[in-house]
């Protein structure tokens, strides 16, 4: 059986391209590798990105020079999460706050590991997690 190494790249949907893309680069200072009109490719870590597609934008197959991606879409608020050093808590509901972002949520999961929640422009609940969250890491 072949085993996965990581999640290389997950994506949402969203209503302005534009205004999540200043979200998300503003808030986590992400680098923009690709885009259109369509999506944004962000850069999270060396070997993971975060999509950002505009909403209704892939109902169509899109033609790659190495093959076809089929459509996709997805409507709703949708849940993801990033991880965050232990030590950058405190950090981060400073940034957070810098931001005018205001924190739904705190969740203390186990001595030492904790998770924080905020939704982002369109809704979607975003996590930042304290490492240890779903075991050992």
């Amino acid at each position: 059986m072949r085993s996965i190494s990581g999640i290389g790249e997950t994506a949402v949907h969203v209503a302005d391209l534009e205004r999540s893309l200043e979200f998300y680069q503003g808030l986590f200072r992400f680098k923009k590798i690709a885009g259109d009109e369509r999506f944004a490719a962000l850069r999270v870590t060396p070997d993971q990105v975060f999509l950002l597609f505009k909403r209704n934008a892939t109902l169509e197959p899109v033609h790659t020079p190495g093959g076809i991606i089929p459509p996709h879409n997805s409507e709703g608020q949708l849940r993801f999460g990033f991880t965050i050093p232990a030590a950058e808590w405190s950090a981060w509901h400073q940034h957070l706050g810098h931001h005018n972002i205001a924190i739904e949520s705190e969740v203390n999961w186990a001595p030492g590991v904790r998770s924080l929640y905020f939704r982002d422009p369109d809704g979607h609940l975003v996590e930042l997690a304290m490492p240890g969250l779903w075991g050992d890491e």
